[in-house]
């Protein structure tokens, strides 16, 4: 059935229910597991040369540090759990164009996310990757509602 998951995870409670299903189902199936995260390329009006490379700097360590949190958090839940990982954090200007180019690139037959279920203006005003991930992934996607 399903061999490889992609579970992406951006760190919060609901996200990381998703990743503690997707450990679950995975070790049902016998899956491997790559949790993913998504970090943003740094927008910002330049200020000055000096002042620009400080803030990118600045930036990519404090993603960095905050991906590998995240991302070892899920280690030990999968570790725990048996079942085989590999982690990886990429950036990407579009977060659900990321996940799926890395579902594809990795070979994943599933991808299990998290959905906060926003409607209406707020779902509108704010995005959702999980509708954008369902709306152009052709692997097949597995949403966590809580």
């Amino acid at each position: 059935m399903y061999r490889h998951i992609l579970v992406p995870t951006d760190g919060s409670d609901l996200s990381l229910a998703a990743v503690d299903q997707a450990l679950a189902l995975a070790k049902v199936l016998g899956s491997q597991v790559t949790a993913l995260t998504v970090a943003e390329p740094l927008h910002f009006l330049p200020v000055t040369p000096a002042a620009t490379a400080t803030l990118r700097v600045d930036y990519e360590v404090h993603v960095k540090e905050d991906g590998a949190r995240i991302l070892g958090a899920v280690t030990e839940k999968a570790n725990a759990a048996g079942v085989a990982i590999e982690t990886l954090q990429i950036t990407a200007g579009d977060a659900w164009r990321g996940i799926i180019d890395t579902a594809e690139q990795k070979g994943c037959d599933l991808i299990v996310m998290a959905s906060h279920g926003r409607r209406g203006v707020s779902a509108f005003l704010m995005g959702s990757v999980t509708t954008k991930v369902l709306s152009h992934s052709k692997v097949p996607v597995l949403v966590y509602r809580a």
